[in-house]
């Protein structure tokens, strides 16, 4: 069975960004939220479903999300 993962989801300018996560929904993607100010989807899916999003109309690039830590205010350490 394939490991859950987040994702951030690229869409196209030229798309709604509704009907693409409406797209990427009926394909198995768990949306979190849609950031239409930016253009992208950010969700969770397994790695056979990924495959099949990126064949979704309107999808430019997905990529892992993953967590950054950053340091608190003045500290040298950012990561």
């Amino acid at each position: 069975m394939s490991k859950i993962a987040l994702w951030i989801i690229t869409i196209s300018n030229d798309q709604s960004i509704e009907e693409a996560a409406t797209r990427l929904r009926a394909e198995g993607l768990t949306i979190r939220d849609i950031l239409e100010e930016i253009g992208c989807i950010t969700g969770s899916a397994d790695d056979v479903t990924v495959e099949r999003l990126k064949k979704v109309q309107g999808v430019v690039d997905i990529a892992p999300d993953i967590q950054i830590e950053m340091g608190p205010p003045d500290s040298n350490e950012t990561w």
